[in-house]
């Protein structure tokens, strides 16, 4: 048989137990309040992120495809239109890149032909340096870039359009060319010639 005092002890530490549980229920229940707004916070942040986002790739996709169409206009006489999509693949935002003409649309590397490829890379090289912040060392340096563009006009465009974007934008471009037009015409067109 149990004496009084056993209980009594018994009892007492039965006490201290549920005082212990209780104190650990208030500090639960005040984490699960502490969690519950933090949740809150990281859902606002992070819709605020994803706003902040979107708005970025508008930006982005605006820039980069007007840059690359203008270079487009300013080479062909009927140029392809650059669009730009951005979206969700394997919880990733990737970047799609196609022609527009006609209301159709094309893969560049398809069907579009490897001249306006490369007027679209130059513009894509020119775009991607115009939104460094702060910009690196302004100075392209080009080995052959449009050496599948044909024709004798479109190679004189794609120079013309070169030193206009080396004035306007005060990017120094350095280039090997394997002259497609008249020698006199890049000499023209050029600050400097090299051979």
């Amino acid at each position: 048989m149990q004496t009084t005092q056993s209980l009594r002890n018994s009892l007492e530490q039965k006490k201290g137990q549920k005082r212990q549980i209780q104190a650990n229920i208030k500090r639960y229940e005040s984490e699960i309040t502490e969690s519950k707004r933090n949740l809150v916070r990281h859902e606002q942040a992070r819709e605020i992120i994803k706003e902040v986002g979107r708005k970025t790739m508008q930006q982005l996709e605006f820039h980069i495809s007007e840059i690359t169409s203008l270079a487009m206009e300013a080479v062909f006489p009927d140029p392809y239109q650059l669009k730009v999509a951005f979206v969700e693949r394997r919880n990733k935002t990737e970047c799609d890149l196609v022609f527009q003409r006609d209301g159709f649309e094309t893969k560049p590397l398809e069907e579009a032909g490897f001249g306006a490829v490369d007027v679209a890379s130059f513009a894509l090289r020119v775009a991607s340096w115009s939104m460094q912040n702060p910009h690196s060392r302004n100075v392209l340096i080009l080995d052959e870039p449009f050496k599948h563009l044909k024709g004798l006009e479109a190679n004189r465009q794609v120079l013309k359009m070169i030193h206009e974007i080396s004035k306007k934008m005060g990017i120094q471009i350095i280039m090997i060319s394997d002259e497609r037009i008249p020698r006199e015409d890049i000499i023209e067109l050029s600050d400097r010639t090299f051979e």
